[in-house]
């Protein structure tokens, strides 16, 4: 299980970088998904996010799930390669898989990675 240390975990298991404003899905919650083969961002640049609101539907072979906004802020990039390669999220969460991008990234809640690793752990028994 990847976990950066430089970056932020929600409890729904999305991942938000305060340096850069980025945000995705964990490592953890992909590997629990398994093959991605969908992707859908729900937002576009521009918007306002509120954390905890959607802001992508993602599938893959197993299950479907709603990625939520680990951060408020607002919108500044979408990463729309995902749209025609959303296998980029098994391969690379936290790097070419981000989803959004926000400036002014207000945050509150959010884990850092030593948190996250253990409730991770704890859901694993």
């Amino acid at each position: 299980m990847n976990i950066p240390a430089h970056l932020k975990y929600t409890k729904t298991d999305e991942w938000f970088d305060p340096s850069t404003g980025a945000m995705g899905l964990s490592d953890y919650a992909q590997g629990q998904l398994s093959d991605i083969v969908f992707v859908e961002i729900l937002v576009s640049a521009g918007d306002v996010l509120e954390a905890g609101k959607p802001i992508a539907s993602v599938e893959s072979v197993k299950a479907a799930a709603e990625t939520y906004s680990a951060a408020s802020g607002k919108v500044v990039a979408i990463n729309e390669e995902l749209a025609n390669s959303p296998e980029i999220l098994n391969k690379d969460p936290y790097g070419a898989g981000w989803m959004v991008k926000v400036e002014s990234g207000k945050i509150s809640g959010l884990m850092d990675a030593a948190a996250y690793t253990k409730y991770c752990e704890e859901r694993a028994h």
